[in-house]
């Protein structure tokens, strides 16, 4: 064999490699930290009963789950298009078991909260449109993100622990996820505004 190819065996039994080796664990104590630590700082600002503290606890997992939909769609989408099937599959499996516990805790805590900070200061009425847009974008989100992602990831999720995973549909998944997560993105924009109008008095309808 020639050292060209030899180079080029090297290079695809190093890109196959990882996927072919033990996935990474998917429950460890980091994951506890990304389900819990939203949880609890929900709990502990409706104990408190304190407003501020609620509406700290909306802003913050409300943008961090805006914003990292925001950067799957927009950086992470793209660059896992241009990647090889292997390097995908690489890719996804590590990045799986973090979005797999992150998201589905700060979307429900984002939600909850708001709804809780609506209720309280006088706004979550049912006769508003505002507040039925607002109640259809959350549908949106949430049957995208308990029906589509949630599902892909749990795919992905039992794929990478058969003996012969299909790295194809690995990548697949992964990169679904990583698109439709740039439509949540703009559902979730679209949200932010109604809310904000809402809080601020511009709109009442």
């Amino acid at each position: 064999m020639s050292p060209s190819a030899s180079a080029v065996v090297g290079d695809v039994s190093r890109a196959v490699a990882p996927v072919g080796s033990a996935p990474p664990p998917l429950v460890s104590y980091r994951s506890f930290l990304l389900l819990f630590v939203p949880i609890v700082a929900l709990v502990a600002a409706l104990a408190v009963g304190q407003f501020v503290y609620l509406d700290y606890v909306h802003v913050i997992t409300g943008g961090l789950w805006t914003g990292i939909d925001v950067f799957m769609g927009l950086v992470i989408g793209p660059i896992l298009g241009r990647m090889s099937g292997p390097a995908r599959a690489d890719f996804v499996q590590r990045l799986v078991p973090t979005m797999l516990f992150l998201m589905p805790a700060l979307a429900s805590v984002a939600i909850t909260a708001g709804i809780y900070l609506a209720i309280n200061v006088g706004i979550f009425n049912l006769h508003y449109v505002a507040i039925q847009l607002a109640g259809i974008f959350v549908i949106v989100l949430a049957g995208q993100g308990f029906g589509v992602f949630l599902p892909n990831e749990l795919r992905i999720v039992l794929e990478l622990r058969k003996a012969k995973p299909d790295i194809l549909k690995i990548g697949r998944l992964g990169l679904l996820n990583a698109r439709l997560a740039g439509v949540q993105a703009v559902f979730q924009i679209a949200l932010i505004f109604v809310m904000a109008s809402l809080a601020s008095g511009l709109v009442n309808l």
